[in-house]
């Protein structure tokens, strides 16, 4: 399965494997979940625009929430034996909030456990990412960054099949199917999530061993706000690539972040059959598999920023088809676009960040680097909710994307020609 990985490789790239779960049912089942208890005329519920822009608002707030404290937990966490307890405690916490979530009877309680859960979740992958430099070599970064993707992918599909069955057979496709209420299909799809979420962690919590740290000093806790803004007037004023780079990244990865958010959404506001949605997001992950493949062997032929650029103009391209979305054959066009190019986007870039700054100070940096990543997807999620809150199409939203990527583009070309004067 895990060819040529060492152990620590190995067990670092199985996170992957259990953190996709969760990411899987949050761009599937979880919005349809959200909607079923959101959307009618009782007392307390909305319509299906307002179910749609408060969950964009939702994922608004998680992403801003974690780009405010990922760079303090990033730099606490870079002293000495402290990145473990950090990654432990917040896969921890997720996992308990994503089994909670299942017991939800309303849809604002369904939200906010949501949201929790996934800060949690956002925070595990800020220490975990931040791990790359203590489990491989600057050589290898790029392949096992992919592997953990493509891996990621495959792997997600097993507990949410799981999930899927069990939304069947609650009557969620057809009221004749139901053999339990919808409540014991929504409990079984985020436990079952929960549970393969931590067991495939548990590797990487016994095999993890953080070689690059900074030794803590008396009164260190206190300086950490001082520290990381010492570090963001370096990369500013000094390191032009990091610089360059990270304004790219924000641009084109808040694309990337919006459309795996609002997958589902795009097709309801379509009125596209939920289980053709939920199909061919499947065979997503088998493309997006194959993809990350193929990109992390090209990555030992070819420089990284070449490939990133591919996959940016890949995604402004499926951004600009999305303007001719009508029926489930092109919902099937965009998610096979989106599968070539959705793992190795996201994972050459972390390894090519992981290249140009100091590995002691990972966690630090990468708690910056979500400032750019998952503080960024804000922008995606509140155009999307602005377009529906004024009436507009899912197409019109989903197209206005590839501005970001046009402009990472740009951005992404001029941190490379900085690098190579440098």
């Amino acid at each position: 399965m895990f060819k040529g990985l060492t152990k620590e490789e190995k067990s670092w790239v199985l996170y992957d494997v259990g953190n996709s779960a969760f990411t899987m049912l949050a761009c599937s089942l979880i919005p349809i979940w959200f909607k079923d208890l959101a959307i009618g005329t009782a007392p307390g519920q909305i319509d299906s625009d307002k179910a749609t822009a408060y969950y964009a608002l939702a994922i608004t707030i998680v992403t801003i929430i974690v780009a405010l404290i990922g760079p303090v937990c990033g730099a606490i966490a870079d002293h000495k034996d402290k990145k473990k307890i950090f990654f432990t405690t917040s896969v921890a916490l997720g996992v308990i909030g994503c089994i909670i979530n299942g017991f939800a009877t309303n849809w604002v309680t369904f939200i906010v456990i949501y949201v929790l859960a996934k800060i949690f979740y956002s925070a595990s992958l800020t220490f975990y990412d931040s791990m790359l430099n203590d489990v491989t070599t600057e050589e290898r970064m790029d392949e096992v960054s992919s592997y953990g993707y493509a891996w990621g992918y495959i792997g997600s599909c097993i507990p949410f099949l799981v999930a899927m069955v069990a939304y069947i057979l609650s009557g969620g496709l057809k009221p004749e199917l139901m053999l339990f209420s919808p409540f014991v299909g929504k409990m079984i799809g985020f436990t079952v999530t929960a549970v393969w979420w931590f067991l495939v962690t548990v590797p990487l919590i016994k095999n993890y061993k953080q070689r690059n740290y900074v030794e803590a000093e008396k009164g260190e806790i206190g300086k950490v706000f001082a520290k990381i803004g010492n570090t963001l007037k370096r990369i500013f004023l000094e390191d032009k690539k990091v610089f360059l780079f990270l304004i790219a990244f924000f641009l084109y990865i808040d694309g990337v972040g919006t459309i795996i958010d609002n997958c589902i959404n795009i097709g309801t506001d379509l009125n596209l059959p939920t289980v053709g949605q939920v199909v061919f997001l499947l065979a997503t992950q088998v493309v997006a598999f194959g993809g990350s493949l193929v990109f992390a062997r090209l990555s030992k032929k070819y420089a990284t920023v070449p490939l990133i650029l591919i996959c940016i103009v890949g995604y402004f391209c499926v951004c600009i088809y999305a303007l001719f979305l009508k029926n489930l054959f092109d919902f099937a066009i965009l998610a096979f676009g989106v599968g070539c190019f959705q793992g190795s986007i996201q994972s050459l870039s972390r390894s090519y960040f992981s290249k140009i700054i100091p590995a002691e100070n990972s966690g630090e940096y990468f708690g910056i680097y979500d400032i750019f990543s998952k503080g960024a997807s804000f922008l995606g999620s509140a155009v999307i909710a602005l377009v529906k809150f004024m009436g507009g199409s899912i197409n019109i939203a989903v197209a206005l994307l590839s501005i970001f990527f046009a402009l990472g583009f740009v951005f992404l070309k001029l941190s490379d020609k900085q690098k190579k004067m440098n």
